[in-house]
């Protein structure tokens, strides 16, 4: 299960069935659940949390400082949750103080080669990052988004539920849920009727999203009178409300 070749400091805890490939390198303050699988040349620095069933791919890099000159060298972390690949040269960095310490991934993303994950975002579930995806700090991502390869997004943006981000887009504002952005610097292009569809949303959800949608965005009316309007006509749709009240708490603006 661990290669002779790792090195595993001995305050790190490995749960039954972890497997440590060759030339691995796991320091102090690092827990790893259950069946999770770290490959060759691997560096994990705590104080880090793993999840159960990871797999980490050869020369990813977790838990170093952030690349922030006002880290002072704080005590914080990541934790990263269950059921989530980590490819080649993947960079997750650990939190700051202004951020909360922390630094987290939920469950079942797919976090491909190149990516990078900087300090204090917070990356929830069912999540894909293309190869190079980029955030910076202090961003959150919502469940089933989805980025392109080579997208940067902006510190202290946040990406709506299943949204997509078109490949090579720069992302500067919020990203409401639902919708489909690209350019640089990136512009709303409809609803993301593909990854709806996909994700098993109803007619009848995806009807209620696109009336929205059209209020929002393709009407003449200001954003404000826009979202009353969404209020006072589209009844009974979660995902109408939870669009709604995405744009309300966004504090960067949004894409529109």
């Amino acid at each position: 299960m661990i290669h002779t070749t790792a090195i595993i400091d001995p305050s790190a805890v490995l749960a039954d069935g972890v497997r440590v490939g060759p030339y691995s390198i796991i320091g102090a303050d690092v827990i790893v659940g259950d069946d999770t699988t770290i490959d060759g040349h691997v560096i994990i620095k705590g104080p880090v949390e793993i999840g159960k069933r990871c797999r980490i791919f050869p020369f990813a890099s977790i838990g170093d400082i952030p690349q922030d000159l006002k880290f002072k060298g704080e005590k914080t972390k990541v934790i990263i949750g269950d059921d989530n690949t980590i490819r080649e040269y993947v960079t997750i960095n650990r939190g700051t103080a202004e951020g909360e310490g922390t630094t987290s991934i939920g469950n079942n993303n797919f976090l491909m080669a190149y990516s990078h994950i900087a300090h204090d975002c917070k990356i929830k579930n069912h999540v894909i990052f293309a190869n190079g995806a980029t955030l910076a700090g202090h961003i959150t991502i919502e469940d089933y988004a989805i980025l392109g390869g080579l997208v940067a997004v902006h510190q202290f943006a946040t990406i709506g539920r299943n949204a997509f981000i078109g490949g090579c887009s720069a992302v500067s504002q919020d990203v409401p849920p639902y919708c489909l952005a690209v350019g640089n610097r990136a512009r709303l292009h409809g609803l993301n009727l593909t990854g709806l569809k996909r994700a098993g949303f109803s007619a009848e959800a995806i009807r209620s999203l696109k009336q929205a949608y059209r209020l929002l965005f393709r009407s003449n009316l200001t954003l404000k009178e826009a979202l009353s309007q969404v209020v006072q006509t589209i009844t009974d749709s979660p995902e109408v409300d939870h669009l709604v009240a995405f744009i309300r708490g966004s504090k960067r603006g949004i894409h529109r």
